[in-house]
């Protein structure tokens, strides 16, 4: 059987089924980073708890909620390779 995929179609493997994995591990890394800069600065568990939630929560759920069955990742490197040149997409 032969199966006739449309030019723009782009299968990615997801995690869960929710979330490509380059978009998995930036959320992972960024938390990392996040989790170790509020071990290194502040001592209290609750304002801790709040910062995590306030600086990580929008970004996860941004990461989770797909633009144009785009990622979020993939929306902003788009958005910086046409502040970076932007004559690309006009000739397109």
């Amino acid at each position: 059987m032969k199966f006739i995929f449309p030019q723009n179609f782009n299968f990615k493997n997801k995690l869960l089924g929710i979330i490509d994995y380059p978009t998995a591990i930036f959320n992972v890394i960024y938390f990392l980073l996040l989790f170790s800069i509020c071990n290194l600065i502040i001592s209290n568990l609750t304002v801790k708890i709040f910062i995590l939630v306030i600086f990580y929560l929008p970004i996860f759920l941004l990461s989770i909620i797909d633009f144009n069955h785009e990622s979020i990742l993939y929306t902003f490197w788009y958005i910086l390779k046409f502040l970076i040149k932007p004559k690309i997409y006009l000739y397109k």
